[in-house]
């Protein structure tokens, strides 16, 4: 039985998420559907993580066994004939039996995109939060840099959550712009100096990568950091929230649509 590992793509407006439901339309329930027809029998697809409703993926990674002998390419190809549009694996791989989505990932890497302006692009309303009102990036910036290292993320992980523990690695958390922030008096773009101009837009990054993450807490994160966007707290707070260990003390969680995982890394 060929052993495969799948990177996966997809657009999460309208699943549940990535895990198999009772109800409702799962990205992982749908990738099985089409093994089902191809392989002939149930076929059990183990993802890198889990996605929440409407949480998008640029490299979700999955792997399978499947009972017939296929290439990689064509794999690719029989799958996304069986897949909506919305899903789409890009690419295939052979691994050892032993392979496993999960637990042989070293890091993942997510991103988080904000839309600052007054209008909302029409083709970025399921790909982004739409923030109003001009939000202080260097300070976003600052605290960002606080998550860095290995803490305890209490303060940040989902209040129906369970897990043996908090203490999670961050290697990468920072901010970035596409150069242009919009202008509050004339209403026109204006570039920041240093940034790769990007004309009209209003978008605003955050990258963080680890070795693991609670459930919602890149979404918390960004929830904290848009509070001090909007200079209800200074960047210091965040260093308050992390010892804090509680998680009324951080921000809001940030609405899903504005959240990708990126890439998923093993050994």
């Amino acid at each position: 039985m060929p052993t495969f590992k799948i990177t996966v793509a997809y657009d999460g407006t309208d699943f549940v998420g990535w895990q198999r439901q009772a109800s409702g339309i799962s990205v992982q329930g749908l990738l099985e559907e089409a093994l089902r027809e191809l392989d002939g029998r149930e076929v059990a697809v183990m993802g890198a993580g889990r996605t929440d409703a409407g949480v998008h993926a640029l490299g979700q990674v999955a792997g399978f066994s499947l009972e017939r002998a296929i290439a990689p390419d064509a794999l690719v190809r029989a799958m996304n004939v069986r897949l909506p549009a919305s899903v789409r694996v890009i690419a295939a791989e052979t691994v050892p039996a032993s392979f496993h989505a999960r637990f042989d990932a070293s890091a993942k890497t997510y991103r988080y995109r904000i839309w600052n302006g007054d209008v909302l692009s029409p083709f970025e309303r399921r790909y982004g939060w739409h923030i109003i009102g001009a939000l202080d990036v260097a300070a976003m910036r600052e605290a960002a840099a606080m998550i860095e290292g290995r803490h305890d993320f209490r303060a940040f992980q989902g209040t129906d959550s369970k897990t043996h523990s908090t203490v999670r690695e961050v290697t990468v958390s920072r901010i970035s712009d596409c150069g242009f922030r919009p202008s509050t008096s004339s209403g026109r773009p204006e570039l920041v100096e240093g940034r790769i101009p990007h004309p009209q837009s209003a978008m605003i990054e955050y990258e963080i990568s680890g070795t693991g993450f609670l459930r919602h807490m890149v979404r918390t994160i960004v929830g904290t950091l848009v509070e001090i966007g909007r200079g209800r707290f200074p960047s210091a707070w965040m260093n308050d929230v992390l010892a804090s260990r509680d998680r009324t003390k951080a921000g809001p969680t940030a609405p899903p649509r504005g959240l990708f995982l990126v890439r998923v890394d093993y050994n």
